[in-house]
């Protein structure tokens, strides 16, 4: 969906207490646990962050910002999570951000020695927006280990841009700024990497998508939507019905058990 930059700015401030300066462009980050995102985090933004805590949750909030090419970047370190299938507060904060806020990039930060259990979250968040940047974080840590990654076959594998960094050591920081840019101007062009399921699954969600097309007004990924009601996931729907201002058992929908 594309917000107009006061529509955003409404809708950063009211539903996740943040606020989005005119003009500036909003970034999620995301990742695992002890990827090193915090590090990513400080290393961008130095001292100029806020903390407090996320409305109506004892979970930190921190945010913060930095400026790249005379342009302004509000960064938001969500919490850590391992999947988007909320099953804690954190998990659940990190959802919603990220598809209820329309972030202009995502990043998505992975631990290079462990890349095979760190792309479970960023093949989750592929199938919430396009506009996502892989940022292939511990690269000395992996080096160390005596792990080597093709980075160009990974990013062709995966659709999306993927920077190599060694947060640490300020290695990689540069291009990933770079490519902050590009992906929000849309200069440089994503085609996330789709997960295929089952022909059962596939033809549930293709038959889910008119129905949720119409409820969401289209402003929403659609896909997303069709899995997770497939899934009954209860906390989302809430979330979901909260967002749209609708009882969370919509007519032609079964709420789950």
């Amino acid at each position: 969906m594309n917000l107009t930059a006061e529509q955003k700015r409404v809708l950063w401030e009211d539903r996740f207490g943040i606020s989005l300066a005119d003009g500036q462009i909003g970034i999620a980050l995301a990742g695992n646990p002890n990827v090193g995102k915090s590090t990513i985090f400080n290393a961008l933004t130095g001292l100029h962050q806020h903390t407090g805590n996320w409305p109506g949750k004892t979970v930190d909030n921190a945010q913060g910002a930095f400026l790249y090419e005379q342009k302004s970047f509000l960064l938001v370190d969500l919490p850590g999570t391992y999947s988007l299938l909320a099953h804690t507060v954190e998990e659940q904060i990190a959802r919603d951000f990220l598809c209820f806020a329309y972030p202009d990039v995502t990043i998505v930060v992975l631990d290079a020695t462990c890349l095979e259990r760190n792309l479970n979250l960023a093949l989750q968040v592929f199938e919430i927006t396009p506009k996502v940047i892989v940022c292939l974080n511990l690269m000395d840590e992996a080096e160390k280990k005596r792990l080597m990654i093709d980075v160009p076959s990974l990013e062709r594998e995966l659709g999306v841009p993927v920077v190599a960094t060694a947060a640490r050591q300020g290695v990689g920081l540069t291009e990933l700024k770079q490519k902050i840019v590009q992906v929000a101007s849309g200069s440089l062009q994503t085609n996330p990497r789709q997960i295929v399921y089952s022909s059962e699954v596939e033809k549930a969600v293709k038959q889910l998508l008119p129905l949720v097309g119409s409820l969401a007004n289209n402003t929403l990924p659609l896909r997303w939507l069709a899995l997770r009601l497939l899934d009954g996931d209860r906390s989302f729907l809430e979330s979901l019905s909260s967002y749209l201002g609708v009882d969370p058992c919509w007519e032609g929908l079964r709420c789950a058990q």
